[in-house]
């Protein structure tokens, strides 16, 4: 066993997380949720979600026949919702071709919606005690600094080499504690922007620290200028309910529930009128939002709209009317839940 995989067994031994309710269970449907939880979003924040989707779905053949809407339900807020629709698709596809169990070989692992190298390296590890390198974005931080891997781990030659130094450090045995040391270290010990080295146990030997360039390591995303896109949200009111409408199943919050979208320079009455047949007051300007994903920043100008008249057919349309309680109980994106709740309050 080398030094590095043995130092982090028996610090985890002592200074781990062990208590996360994830932990201490074999069965894979829970590490396998937990997993897909816990990609790009917080411990602290993951917990109660977990908790509640577990409770409503607590096995994939619950999970397979679950509707779609009640699953973007309970990870409404969680955002990356494709990670949910992803876990919906792997649970269907399982009930039709495992019996509803989970695959042990890890090509069909991998060959499941939504689940890559690292993730399903983590399931194998910790479910069925698999000997296999994880990657995730703490350990590549963890790697990076013990071994001063200079470059941008999302380019391709430096993740290749940051794999080849994840499986060279492999141990024999206990590789369930290894994988959990290493997550733990770096979501607690060896953070981002302030590393704690003096409780690290791996710290004499990491050349980043030796240099003392701990927070050179690893090389940022390189910089790029963060577009910026405008939309104007349509809030339907009518006799104290509100209208949404479901996205298209693929891109931005798809799948969810949300309101009618238009273009900024766009009539918003008119919109209204000639789309979907609803007669209504003059529009009221709601405080602007901004809300920022992965790749640009989405500027946000809501107008609250009063619904004087519904044409007979307009009810036909690819939407529902809800109040706003019920709304907030729906599959529907953060921005939509923030306006939803100013809507119980004038504006500023």
């Amino acid at each position: 066993m080398s030094e590095f995989a043995q130092q982090l067994i028996c610090w985890h031994k002592l200074h781990g997380r062990h208590g996360l309710p994830w932990q201490g269970s074999r069965d894979p449907y829970a590490v396998w949720l937990s997993e897909i939880m816990l990609q790009q979003t917080q411990v602290s924040s993951v917990i109660p979600y977990y908790l509640r989707f577990l409770g409503r779905f607590p096995d994939i053949a619950t999970l397979a026949a679950a509707d779609q809407d009640e699953v973007l339900a309970h990870w409404s807020g969680l955002g990356y919702y494709s990670r949910a629709r992803n876990l919906h698709r792997a649970a269907q596809i399982m009930a039709e071709t495992h019996a509803a169990e989970f695959p042990r070989e890890f090509e069909q692992i991998l060959g499941l919606p939504g689940i890559g190298r690292s993730t399903a390296s983590a399931i194998g590890a910790f479910s069925f005690g698999t000997r296999r390198a994880i990657l995730d974005g703490n350990v590549k931080r963890v790697l990076a600094r013990y071994l001063a891997v200079a470059g941008y781990p999302g380019e391709k030659k430096v993740a290749d080499l940051l794999w080849r130094h994840a499986e060279d450090l492999l141990p024999e045995t206990e590789i369930e504690t290894y994988t959990q040391a290493l997550m733990d270290l770096g979501a607690t010990v060896c953070t981002r922007g302030k590393p704690n080295c003096g409780a690290c146990p791996v710290s004499a030997d990491c050349v980043a620290h030796q240099q003392g360039h701990q927070t050179e390591f690893p090389q940022p995303r390189p910089r790029k200028a963060q577009p910026e896109k405008a939309t104007t949200m349509l809030l339907f009111m009518h006799q104290g309910e509100i209208f949404l409408e479901k996205r298209p199943p693929a891109g931005i919050w798809g799948g969810l529930w949300s309101f009618p979208e238009i273009a900024v320079s766009e009539d918003a009455r008119q919109h209204a009128e000639t789309c979907f047949g609803f007669e209504s007051d003059q529009a009221e300007a709601r405080p602007p939002m901004k809300h920022v994903f992965t790749h640009f920043r989405l500027n946000i100008k809501p107008l609250l709209i009063n619904i004087r008249k519904i044409q007979p057919m307009a009810r036909q349309q690819e939407g529902i009317w809800l109040t706003i309680e019920d709304a907030m109980e729906g599959a529907i994106p953060t921005p939509v839940r923030k306006l939803l709740a100013g809507l119980r309050k004038p504006p500023a």
